[in-house]
């Protein structure tokens, strides 16, 4: 049996040169979203009646979303989302035109127009959940942010920007 001992030097964040905290930030780049990250996003759409069911910010770049009531959603969204929020100009929008469609003398065109409506509302809010995805997961794996959980959590690095 053998027994080896070495002394590695180990370093703060702020304290390693700049290669060695290119290589932490590089090794590090997924620390925020190794994790399900987006759940906050899928509570939100839980608040106004919807369900994401799936989403990929890659290739496909889509975001599926099923809203069993538009009506309602919509409702929910202006009540619930700040006027600043693009979800909030959406349903204000549709909600305009729903109650539009629904001022002409015939009942079963105002019913095609409202589920025309109702299915360009979703696929609509579908790609606004896709934006607020996309920039939650920016925002997460951002440099500024990276090195916050870094420091948060106190880690040791290597010379060579290994967590130690």
């Amino acid at each position: 049996m053998r027994t080896i001992t070495t002394h590695t030097t180990v370093y703060k964040f702020d304290e390693l040169t700049e290669e060695g905290k290119r290589k932490a930030l590089e090794n590090l780049y997924d620390i925020n979203v190794d994790f399900d990250w987006w759940d906050s996003t899928y509570d939100d759409a839980e608040t106004i009646g919807c369900k994401i069911t799936e989403f990929d910010l890659d290739r496909g770049s889509y975001c599926r979303l099923t809203c069993p009531d538009a009506h309602e959603t919509a409702r929910l969204i202006v009540e619930n989302h700040g006027e600043m929020c693009e979800t909030y100009k959406l349903a204000k929008e549709y909600l305009k035109d729903y109650d539009a469609a629904g001022e002409g003398p015939d009942s079963d065109t105002a019913d095609e127009i409202r589920d025309d409506l109702n299915g360009e509302f979703e696929r609509a809010l579908g790609e606004e959940y896709l934006s607020l995805l996309r920039q939650e997961y920016e925002y997460l794996t951002s440099e500024e942010v990276i090195k916050e959980t870094i420091e948060a959590n106190d880690y040791d690095f290597t010379s060579e920007g290994r967590i130690f």
